[in-house]
């Protein structure tokens, strides 16, 4: 069965090939969204770090910089997280009334306790009435903006809420759905249900279908379409420290094999970019290398680098300083092929979900659920 090499239609914008960069909080700032649509040479959907709704309502600094765009991005793609529905509505309308964005997408997959603690993330949806209260506020006050949402299978094992929520999504006029296919309690661990994605895709064929979960390589996410009928992939930490990946992610769309192949000569100077660019971003240069540190492991995985230079390098606070230990590796190194591959970033599992009291008790009370549920802060 060959792979569909279709496009992506999430409202007004078709989005070729189907490729979206997974919101993640403290990573997909505009820095990050900007090499890998480099890398991509444009093409594909690119989502911001996850903004909370409270946060932007209130004009909260931090908030009001993380929704900052380069002027090149489009289209401007926002993740909110809201466990209010007035309050998931107000950011809604902000949004769409002073143009700060091209596309809304909301967040009910984040598993980390400080949300899932506020009934927000992955526990949401358990509450049928509430995802659909917010979910119908937020698609009436996005106008002709499309409003899409990211979820997760359900809470544990013995709490699946991921069709309810998608027939929820499809009658309450939500443009497109992206599914990971772990549970809240999986967090990162363990393998990606792909079958879960197959089965929402044969329960809401109305709207496109998006598969999140173990794309490591553009091969991976070629056999995610052939296997499930999804629409479209989500990446999210396959791209941690490889960019890059999303020209391998175009070139296997449009039917090419040419896949990147950086030596670390090559990675070293996306590191070094990478880092001026946040630096640029913030405002201060070694605000910016220290906003890096947490890439340096990603970036050098696989690569022959010793472990006391990738402490010092996971220490730098100035360009300079970073330059100058990268300029002491061995940088004609190829790229390590097999040793580089592979899982990226958190893979723990089996936790236990942290939930409000009683949230498991009855799916449809939502009693207790408001405005003081809401985060203040965004990036989480």
């Amino acid at each position: 069965m060959s792979t569909p090499l279709s496009s992506l239609q999430i409202g007004p914008h078709r989005v070729e090939p189907p490729v979206v960069l997974a919101p993640m909080a403290g990573i997909t700032n505009a820095p990050f969204r900007t090499l890998c649509r480099e890398f991509s040479g444009g093409k594909g959907l690119f989502v911001s770090e996850m903004i909370t709704t409270r946060a932007l309502v209130e004009r909260n600094e931090k908030t009001m910089h993380l929704i900052r765009f380069d002027e090149t991005e489009r289209p401007r793609s926002i993740q909110l997280y809201g466990v209010d529905p007035a309050t998931v509505g107000k950011a809604v309308r902000m949004i769409a009334e002073e143009g700060l964005a091209d596309h809304i997408d909301l967040n009910f997959g984040c598993p980390v306790p400080k949300v899932t603690r506020k009934g927000g993330g992955s526990a949401l949806p358990y509450k049928r009435p509430l995802l659909r209260a917010i979910l119908r506020e937020a698609v009436s006050g996005a106008g002709d903006l499309p409003v899409t949402m990211k979820m997760r299978k359900g809470i544990d094992d013995d709490h699946i809420t991921f069709l309810d929520a998608g027939r929820i999504a499809v009658e309450e006029g939500v443009t497109a759905i992206a599914l990971h296919g772990r549970t809240a309690a999986q967090h990162y661990g363990g393998t990606a249900d792909w079958d879960a994605i197959a089965r929402l895709k044969e329960h809401v064929p109305e709207i496109p279908v998006l598969g999140n979960g173990d794309i490591w390589s553009a091969e991976d996410a070629l056999r995610m379409v052939r296997e499930t009928g999804c629409d479209g992939v989500v990446v999210g930490r396959g791209c941690l420290g490889r960019p890059w990946l999303f020209a391998d992610l175009v070139a296997a769309f449009e039917g090419r094999t040419a896949f990147a192949r950086p030596s670390l000569r090559e990675v070293a100077d996306v590191m070094v970019r990478h880092a001026t660019l946040l630096g640029e971003w913030i405002g201060d240069e070694s605000r910016g290398v220290i906003d890096f540190r947490k890439h340096v492991a990603w970036y050098l995985k696989g690569f022959a680098v010793g472990s006391e230079m990738r402490k010092r390098l996971a220490i730098t606070s100035s360009l300079a300083e970073l330059r100058d230990g990268l300029d002491e590796l061995d940088l004609d190194q190829a790229w390590p092929v097999g040793a580089a591959d592979g899982p990226r970033g958190r893979t723990s599992g089996n936790n236990r979900v942290v939930l409000p009291d009683g949230w498991l008790k009855d799916p449809y009370d939502c009693s207790g659920v408001g405005e003081e549920a809401e985060l203040d802060t965004s990036g989480g």
